[in-house]
C-alpha cells in the first residue's frame, strides 16, 4: 500500500470515526444539567480540539503501520482508538461518568504506553501523541470532577 493511501485510510478511520460518533451523540440537556467544574472548556472547543487530535492520531498511526504493522506500538494505537471511541457513548449515551472515567483512565495509559514504545523507533509518532496525552489528561481530570460532583 502506498504511503498516501495509508495516510488516507488512517485519516478516514480516525477522523471519520470520531466525526461519526460525535454526530450521533446528543449532549443535550443531560450534560447541560451536570455540575461541571470551573475549568470546563466552552462547548465549541471540543470539536475543534478533537479534529486536530484525530489528524495527529491518524498520522502517528499511519507512520507506525508503515514501520511495524504488527508491532506493539500498532497494537497499542488500535487499543487507544477503541477506548477513545468507546468513551463518548459511555459518558454521553449511557450517562455513566464513573464508568467513563475508567475508560478514559485506560485510554490515558494506552496513550502514554504508545509514546514510550514509539519513542526510540519513531520519535515523530511519539511526539504526535503528546498533545493527545495532554488533552486526555485534562479530560480525565474533567471527567473525574464531573463523576465526583454528580
Amino acid at each position: 500500500m502506498s504511503s498516501i493511501i495509508t495516510y488516507a485510510v488512517f485519516l478516514l478511520v480516525t477522523l471519520g470515526g470520531g466525526l461519526l460518533i460525535g454526530s450521533q451523540t446528543d449532549t443535550g440537556s443531560w450534560y447541560q444539567s451536570l455540575n461541571k467544574p470551573s475549568f470546563t472548556p466552552p462547548n465549541w472547543l471540543f470539536p475543534l480540539a478533537w479534529t486536530i487530535l484525530y489528524v495527529l492520531i491518524a498520522i502517528a498511526g499511519a507512520r507506525t503501520f508503515m514501520r511495524a504493522p504488527t508491532g506493539a506500538a500498532m497494537t497499542i494505537w488500535v487499543v487507544a482508538l477503541i477506548l477513545n471511541f468507546a468513551w463518548t457513548p459511555v459518558f454521553f449515551m449511557a450517562h455513566r461518568p464513573s464508568l467513563a472515567l475508567i475508560v478514559i483512565g485506560l485510554l490515558l495509559v494506552a496513550i502514554i504506553a504508545f509514546i514510550v514504545v514509539s519513542w526510540v523507533p519513531d520519535r515523530v509518532a511519539a511526539l504526535l501523541f503528546a498533545p493527545y496525552a495532554i488533552w486526555v489528561g485534562y479530560a480525565t481530570a474533567l471527567n473525574a470532577t464531573i463523576a465526583s460532583n454528580n
